[in-house]
Protein backbone atom coordinates (compact mmCIF):
# COMPACT_ATOMS: atom_id res chain seq x y z
CA UNK A 1 0.00 0.00 0.00
CA UNK A 2 1.43 3.39 -0.97
CA UNK A 3 1.91 5.98 1.76
CA UNK A 4 1.87 9.75 1.63
CA UNK A 5 4.15 12.21 3.39
CA UNK A 6 1.91 12.32 6.47
CA UNK A 7 2.23 8.58 6.91
CA UNK A 8 6.03 8.83 6.64
CA UNK A 9 6.14 11.66 9.17
CA UNK A 10 4.01 9.67 11.58
CA UNK A 11 6.15 6.55 11.11
CA UNK A 12 9.59 8.15 11.41
CA UNK A 13 9.46 11.60 13.02
CA UNK A 14 6.59 11.88 15.50
CA UNK A 15 7.96 11.89 19.02
CA UNK A 16 11.68 11.88 18.17
CA UNK A 17 13.98 14.10 20.17
CA UNK A 18 13.40 15.31 23.69
CA UNK A 19 9.97 15.72 25.29
CA UNK A 20 9.77 19.26 26.64
CA UNK A 21 7.12 20.88 28.82
CA UNK A 22 7.49 24.15 26.90
CA UNK A 23 6.01 22.55 23.75
CA UNK A 24 2.28 23.30 23.88
CA UNK A 25 1.70 21.69 20.47
CA UNK A 26 4.24 19.84 18.35
CA UNK A 27 4.06 17.72 15.21
CA UNK A 28 0.60 17.12 13.79
CA UNK A 29 -0.88 20.57 13.10
CA UNK A 30 -0.20 23.44 10.70
CA UNK A 31 2.36 24.93 13.09
CA UNK A 32 3.85 24.36 16.51
CA UNK A 33 2.94 26.23 19.69
CA UNK A 34 5.91 26.96 21.95
CA UNK A 35 6.39 28.68 25.30
CA UNK A 36 9.70 30.62 25.23
CA UNK A 37 11.32 31.15 28.65
CA UNK A 38 10.12 34.34 30.33
CA UNK A 39 12.62 37.18 30.12
CA UNK A 40 14.83 35.46 27.55
CA UNK A 41 15.65 36.33 23.95
CA UNK A 42 14.59 33.76 21.38
CA UNK A 43 17.50 32.68 19.15
CA UNK A 44 16.76 31.17 15.72
CA UNK A 45 19.04 29.73 13.05
CA UNK A 46 18.53 27.78 9.82
CA UNK A 47 20.88 25.68 7.70
CA UNK A 48 20.31 23.71 4.52
CA UNK A 49 22.42 20.66 3.67
CA UNK A 50 22.42 19.53 0.04
CA UNK A 51 23.62 16.09 -1.06
CA UNK A 52 26.90 16.31 -2.96
CA UNK A 53 27.74 19.71 -1.47
CA UNK A 54 27.36 19.54 2.31
CA UNK A 55 27.59 15.79 2.61
CA UNK A 56 28.68 13.06 0.17
CA UNK A 57 25.91 11.44 -1.88
CA UNK A 58 26.80 8.10 -0.29
CA UNK A 59 27.06 9.37 3.30
CA UNK A 60 25.44 7.06 5.88
CA UNK A 61 21.89 8.29 6.49
CA UNK A 62 22.33 8.19 10.27
CA UNK A 63 25.25 10.60 9.94
CA UNK A 64 23.22 12.88 7.65
CA UNK A 65 20.52 13.13 10.32
CA UNK A 66 23.12 13.83 13.00
CA UNK A 67 24.94 16.46 10.95
CA UNK A 68 21.77 18.26 9.85
CA UNK A 69 20.95 19.02 13.48
CA UNK A 70 24.56 19.41 14.66
CA UNK A 71 25.41 22.28 12.31
CA UNK A 72 22.41 24.22 13.59
CA UNK A 73 23.23 23.52 17.22
CA UNK A 74 26.73 24.77 16.44
CA UNK A 75 25.23 28.10 15.35
CA UNK A 76 23.32 28.33 18.62
CA UNK A 77 26.51 27.49 20.52
CA UNK A 78 28.31 30.33 18.75
CA UNK A 79 25.62 32.69 20.08
CA UNK A 80 25.85 31.34 23.62
CA UNK A 81 22.28 30.04 23.33
CA UNK A 82 20.68 27.07 25.05
CA UNK A 83 18.92 24.90 22.42
CA UNK A 84 15.29 23.93 22.83
CA UNK A 85 13.36 23.18 19.61
CA UNK A 86 13.92 22.30 15.97
CA UNK A 87 11.94 21.97 12.75
CA UNK A 88 12.96 19.73 9.86
CA UNK A 89 12.23 19.98 6.14
CA UNK A 90 13.41 16.93 4.23
CA UNK A 91 13.36 16.52 0.46
CA UNK A 92 13.74 12.94 -0.81
CA UNK A 93 14.04 11.60 -4.37
CA UNK A 94 12.06 8.50 -3.37
CA UNK A 95 10.61 6.72 -0.35
CA UNK A 96 13.20 4.55 1.40
CA UNK A 97 12.09 3.41 4.84
CA UNK A 98 15.49 2.04 5.79
CA UNK A 99 17.15 5.37 4.91
CA UNK A 100 14.47 7.35 6.77
CA UNK A 101 14.72 5.18 9.88
CA UNK A 102 18.50 5.60 10.05
CA UNK A 103 18.28 9.34 9.35
CA UNK A 104 15.67 9.78 12.09
CA UNK A 105 17.83 7.76 14.51
CA UNK A 106 20.87 10.00 13.95
CA UNK A 107 18.78 13.17 14.27
CA UNK A 108 16.85 11.90 17.27
CA UNK A 109 19.85 10.68 19.26
CA UNK A 110 21.55 14.09 19.04
CA UNK A 111 18.28 15.89 19.76
CA UNK A 112 17.74 13.90 22.94
CA UNK A 113 21.33 14.44 24.06
CA UNK A 114 20.86 18.21 23.84
CA UNK A 115 17.23 18.11 25.07
CA UNK A 116 15.88 19.41 21.76
CA UNK A 117 12.28 18.69 20.71
CA UNK A 118 11.41 18.24 17.03
CA UNK A 119 8.22 20.30 16.74
CA UNK A 120 7.41 20.36 13.02
CA UNK A 121 8.63 20.60 9.44
CA UNK A 122 7.87 19.23 6.00
CA UNK A 123 8.55 16.19 3.81
CA UNK A 124 8.43 16.30 0.01
CA UNK A 125 9.81 14.72 -3.18
CA UNK A 126 12.86 16.11 -4.97
CA UNK A 127 16.69 16.10 -4.93
CA UNK A 128 18.02 15.06 -1.54
CA UNK A 129 18.37 18.03 0.80
CA UNK A 130 17.77 18.75 4.48
CA UNK A 131 16.80 22.07 6.05
CA UNK A 132 16.71 22.41 9.83
CA UNK A 133 15.69 25.39 11.91
CA UNK A 134 16.93 25.32 15.49
CA UNK A 135 15.65 27.60 18.21
CA UNK A 136 16.93 28.35 21.67
CA UNK A 137 17.18 31.10 24.24
CA UNK A 138 19.72 33.41 25.83
CA UNK A 139 19.40 36.03 28.60
CA UNK A 140 19.18 39.62 27.31
CA UNK A 141 22.61 41.14 26.83
CA UNK A 142 24.38 37.78 27.06
CA UNK A 143 24.31 36.66 23.41
CA UNK A 144 27.70 36.21 21.78
CA UNK A 145 28.19 38.30 18.66
CA UNK A 146 30.73 38.57 15.84
CA UNK A 147 31.01 42.33 16.21
CA UNK A 148 32.55 42.92 19.63
CA UNK A 149 36.18 41.83 19.35
CA UNK A 150 38.57 44.54 20.57
CA UNK A 151 42.23 45.31 19.95
CA UNK A 152 44.47 43.20 22.20
CA UNK A 153 42.02 40.30 22.53
CA UNK A 154 43.40 36.79 22.23
CA UNK A 155 41.98 34.58 19.45
CA UNK A 156 41.14 31.09 20.69
CA UNK A 157 39.78 27.99 18.94
CA UNK A 158 38.27 24.85 20.38
CA UNK A 159 39.19 21.27 19.56
CA UNK A 160 41.40 20.45 16.60
CA UNK A 161 41.14 21.84 13.07
CA UNK A 162 41.27 20.34 9.60
CA UNK A 163 40.02 16.89 10.60
CA UNK A 164 36.73 17.01 8.69
CA UNK A 165 38.40 18.18 5.47
CA UNK A 166 40.85 15.31 5.72
CA UNK A 167 37.98 12.95 6.49
CA UNK A 168 36.27 14.01 3.26
CA UNK A 169 39.42 13.32 1.23
CA UNK A 170 39.74 9.89 2.80
CA UNK A 171 36.05 9.12 2.26
CA UNK A 172 36.51 9.92 -1.41
CA UNK A 173 39.50 7.55 -1.67
CA UNK A 174 38.13 4.03 -1.09
CA UNK A 175 41.56 2.53 -1.76
CA UNK A 176 42.96 4.01 1.46
CA UNK A 177 43.51 1.13 3.91
CA UNK A 178 41.02 1.09 6.77
CA UNK A 179 42.36 2.02 10.19
CA UNK A 180 41.18 3.55 13.46
CA UNK A 181 42.71 6.89 12.45
CA UNK A 182 40.95 6.93 9.08
CA UNK A 183 37.66 6.05 10.76
CA UNK A 184 38.18 8.82 13.33
CA UNK A 185 38.81 11.47 10.65
CA UNK A 186 35.81 10.32 8.62
CA UNK A 187 33.76 10.46 11.80
CA UNK A 188 34.77 14.09 12.28
CA UNK A 189 33.29 14.78 8.84
CA UNK A 190 30.06 12.87 9.27
CA UNK A 191 29.35 13.48 12.96
CA UNK A 192 30.55 16.93 14.08
CA UNK A 193 30.21 17.74 17.77
CA UNK A 194 28.38 21.03 18.45
CA UNK A 195 30.13 22.85 21.30
CA UNK A 196 26.93 23.78 23.14
CA UNK A 197 28.36 23.58 26.67
CA UNK A 198 31.33 25.70 25.67
CA UNK A 199 29.06 28.33 24.13
CA UNK A 200 27.16 28.64 27.41
CA UNK A 201 30.44 29.09 29.31
CA UNK A 202 31.61 31.77 26.88
CA UNK A 203 28.70 34.08 27.68
CA UNK A 204 30.73 35.42 30.62
CA UNK A 205 34.12 35.33 28.91
CA UNK A 206 34.21 35.94 25.14
CA UNK A 207 33.92 39.30 23.40
CA UNK A 208 33.10 37.72 20.01
CA UNK A 209 32.44 34.23 18.70
CA UNK A 210 31.74 32.28 15.51
CA UNK A 211 31.52 28.61 14.59
CA UNK A 212 33.94 27.23 12.02
CA UNK A 213 32.00 25.89 9.05
CA UNK A 214 34.02 27.26 6.12
CA UNK A 215 37.52 27.24 7.61
CA UNK A 216 39.30 29.34 10.25
CA UNK A 217 40.71 31.92 7.83
CA UNK A 218 37.32 32.56 6.23
CA UNK A 219 35.21 32.49 9.37
CA UNK A 220 37.60 34.56 11.50
CA UNK A 221 37.33 37.10 8.69
CA UNK A 222 33.65 37.58 9.61
CA UNK A 223 34.63 38.55 13.16
CA UNK A 224 37.23 40.98 11.84
CA UNK A 225 34.78 42.59 9.43
CA UNK A 226 31.99 42.79 11.99
CA UNK A 227 34.27 44.21 14.69
CA UNK A 228 36.24 46.46 12.31
CA UNK A 229 39.60 45.17 13.46
CA UNK A 230 42.54 43.16 12.10
CA UNK A 231 44.27 40.05 13.41
CA UNK A 232 47.48 38.09 13.23
CA UNK A 233 47.36 34.29 13.46
CA UNK A 234 50.37 32.06 14.02
CA UNK A 235 49.78 29.02 11.78
CA UNK A 236 52.27 26.97 13.81
CA UNK A 237 49.91 27.22 16.79
CA UNK A 238 46.90 25.76 15.02
CA UNK A 239 45.68 22.76 17.04
CA UNK A 240 46.06 19.51 15.11
CA UNK A 241 44.96 16.00 16.02
CA UNK A 242 47.35 13.06 15.80
CA UNK A 243 45.55 11.65 12.73
CA UNK A 244 45.45 15.16 11.27
CA UNK A 245 49.21 15.45 11.49
CA UNK A 246 49.73 12.07 9.87
CA UNK A 247 47.32 12.61 6.98
CA UNK A 248 47.63 16.37 6.62
CA UNK A 249 50.34 16.79 4.02
CA UNK A 250 53.62 16.84 5.92
CA UNK A 251 55.18 20.24 6.59
CA UNK A 252 52.17 22.13 5.23
CA UNK A 253 49.64 20.31 7.42
CA UNK A 254 48.59 23.69 8.86
CA UNK A 255 46.98 24.63 5.52
CA UNK A 256 44.12 22.18 5.95
CA UNK A 257 43.65 23.34 9.54
CA UNK A 258 43.48 26.95 8.32
CA UNK A 259 41.21 26.57 5.30
CA UNK A 260 39.39 23.25 5.67
CA UNK A 261 35.69 23.45 6.43
CA UNK A 262 33.15 21.40 8.38
CA UNK A 263 35.00 21.37 11.71
CA UNK A 264 32.19 23.16 13.60
CA UNK A 265 34.54 24.17 16.36
CA UNK A 266 34.22 27.59 17.97
CA UNK A 267 36.55 30.52 17.34
CA UNK A 268 36.28 33.28 19.94
CA UNK A 269 38.11 36.29 21.32
CA UNK A 270 38.98 36.90 24.96
CA UNK A 271 40.40 40.02 26.65
CA UNK A 272 43.99 39.51 27.69
CA UNK A 273 43.12 40.16 31.34
CA UNK A 274 40.71 37.17 31.28
CA UNK A 275 43.08 34.61 29.74
CA UNK A 276 43.65 33.00 33.14
CA UNK A 277 40.04 31.76 33.03
CA UNK A 278 40.42 29.86 29.74
CA UNK A 279 42.09 26.76 31.20
CA UNK A 280 39.37 26.41 33.81
CA UNK A 281 36.67 26.64 31.12
CA UNK A 282 38.46 24.00 29.02
CA UNK A 283 38.57 21.69 32.04
CA UNK A 284 34.89 22.16 32.86
CA UNK A 285 33.62 21.40 29.36
CA UNK A 286 36.30 18.84 28.47
CA UNK A 287 37.38 20.59 25.28
CA UNK A 288 40.87 21.63 24.21
CA UNK A 289 41.21 25.42 23.85
CA UNK A 290 44.19 26.91 21.99
CA UNK A 291 45.31 30.50 21.59
CA UNK A 292 46.24 31.02 17.94
CA UNK A 293 46.49 34.78 17.49
CA UNK A 294 45.73 38.33 18.56
CA UNK A 295 43.29 41.05 17.52
CA UNK A 296 45.09 44.13 16.20
CA UNK A 297 44.14 47.57 14.88
CA UNK A 298 43.64 47.84 11.13
CA UNK A 299 41.94 45.72 8.51
CA UNK A 300 42.29 42.08 7.46
CA UNK A 301 43.98 38.88 8.57
CA UNK A 302 47.76 38.41 8.66
CA UNK A 303 49.22 34.91 8.80
CA UNK A 304 52.69 34.16 10.11
CA UNK A 305 54.89 31.29 11.20
CA UNK A 306 56.33 31.20 14.71
CA UNK A 307 59.39 33.18 13.55
CA UNK A 308 57.07 35.88 12.07
CA UNK A 309 57.70 34.77 8.49
CA UNK A 310 54.62 35.84 6.50
CA UNK A 311 52.29 33.13 5.15
CA UNK A 312 50.04 33.36 2.11
CA UNK A 313 47.11 31.17 1.15
CA UNK A 314 45.37 31.28 -2.22
CA UNK A 315 41.92 30.46 -0.86
CA UNK A 316 40.86 31.17 2.73
CA UNK A 317 37.94 28.72 2.79
CA UNK A 318 34.77 27.48 1.13
CA UNK A 319 32.42 29.94 -0.58
CA UNK A 320 29.06 29.10 -2.13
CA UNK A 321 28.66 30.31 -5.73
CA UNK A 322 32.43 30.81 -5.98
CA UNK A 323 33.51 27.20 -5.36
CA UNK A 324 31.77 25.09 -7.99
Amino acid sequence: MSRNEFDLIADHFSGIGSRREDVALGIGDDAALLNPPRGQHLVATTDTLVAGIHFPDNAPPESVGHKALAVNLSDLAAMGAEPAWATLSLTLPEVDDHWLAAFARGFGDLARYHQVALVGGDLCRGPLSVTVQALGSVPPGKALRRSRATVGDAIIVSGTLGDAALGLKLWQQPTVPASEEVAWLVGRLHRPVPRVSLGLELRALATACIDLSDGLAADLGHILAGSRVAAVVNVDRLPLSGPGRRFGGGRSHWRTALTGGDDYELCFTVPRRRLHVVDAVASRVGVRLTRVGTIQPGVGLSLVHGDNTPVRVSRPGYRHFQDS
